[in-house]
């Protein structure tokens, strides 16, 4: 019989030569389209890179009417909007933008305490971006990591963000003081990605490169030409390392100062998610948050919102962001 040992080096063997074929799979499942999936989702607008303090940034604008721009959620990218963007774009001048380190935009490195992915820093490059397309006031609705960057923006900026809508997310600093068994099983990631990297990257590469391969329309293959890119992996630990330290700190000061949001803040949740299993009272915890707090929880959608229930999404959104 095979020692302990044995068994261990050959299991660490074949877990290798299987994530190598999975990964070269997946990237022969995910070719680069002809021309840029955005083209298609988003015919007429205008793509830019626009470089901010930190970061250079993948923006895709069009529509028109007062300035409103979309934060993704990972892993995901300005592809997420798709459903909703067409409608929105009647009333509205939308910027989609890659946050930094996801999608197409640039993936700087993010420094011995996290900072480069604060979500501080991310809220600066929206801020910037938003300034170089000559929009000095607008509105906001980010989901899951894009919502925490949008709430991090009405805090620094409040003179920028009109309106802010928040998809599916609670705030940091509540979940880690309010940790259960529960939140643990079921965001695992939360808590995986805090390890020292390249262990959390490298087991994430092999669970997204397995997804990519089995990839069939092209939102998903999309989604896998980002997903099995080993610094889009390492960029989105780094978002997570931030949340879970620098990112408590602004939190700490802002609550030991007092300070809240002050514009109206629009807090949507999936109804069929975890939060509503987890709390009680998802509503209340956001009005701690902020001074003119309204939302609900939508009972067809899942975790993307955006995508999974994107009509009543977009009823709740039109409704918040008319004035």
């Amino acid at each position: 019989m095979n020692s302990r040992r044995d068994f261990v080096e050959q299991t660490v063997t074949v877990s290798a030569a299987s994530l190598s074929g999975t990964i070269a799979s997946a990237h022969a499942g995910s070719q680069p389209h002809p021309q840029p999936l955005w083209q298609r989702l988003y015919p007429g607008y205008r793509n830019m890179r626009i470089k901010t303090s930190g970061a250079e940034i993948n923006v895709v604008t069009g529509g028109s009417g007062p300035p409103l721009l979309l934060l993704h959620g990972a892993p995901d990218s300005l592809v997420t909007w798709h459903l909703i963007a067409p409608q929105l774009a009647k009333d509205y001048t939308l910027v989609l933008m890659d946050l930094r380190g996801y999608g197409d935009s640039s993936k700087p490195d993010g420094g011995a305490d996290h900072a480069a992915y604060s979500k501080r820093a991310m809220a600066l490059d929206g801020v910037e971006v938003m300034a170089q397309l000559g929009h000095d006031r607008f509105h906001v609705v980010g989901h899951d990591r894009g919502g925490r960057v949008g709430r991090r923006m009405a805090l620094d900026h409040p003179d920028k963000v009109r309106k802010l809508a928040v998809l599916d997310i609670m705030p940091e600093h509540y979940l880690y003081s309010h940790v259960t068994l529960g939140f643990v099983q079921g965001y695992y990631h939360w808590f995986s990605f805090l390890r020292p990297a390249p262990i959390p990257e490298e087991e994430t590469l092999v669970r997204y490169s397995q997804a990519a391969a089995k990839a069939t329309s092209e939102i998903e293959r999309e989604y896998a030409r980002h997903r099995t890119n080993p610094e889009m992996i390492h960029a989105m630990c780094e978002d997570y390392r931030a949340s879970a330290s620098i990112d408590l700190a602004f939190d700490a000061a802002d609550i030991a100062a007092g300070k809240t949001i002050t514009c109206p803040l629009l807090t949507l949740w999936a109804a069929k998610g975890l939060y509503p299993r987890l709390f009680d009272d998802v509503l209340g915890v956001w009005k701690a948050e902020g001074r003119h707090v309204s939302g609900r929880a939508l009972a067809n959608a899942t975790h993307n919102l955006q995508e999974s229930d994107p009509s009543e999404t977009l009823v709740e959104l039109q409704a918040f962001l008319r004035d």
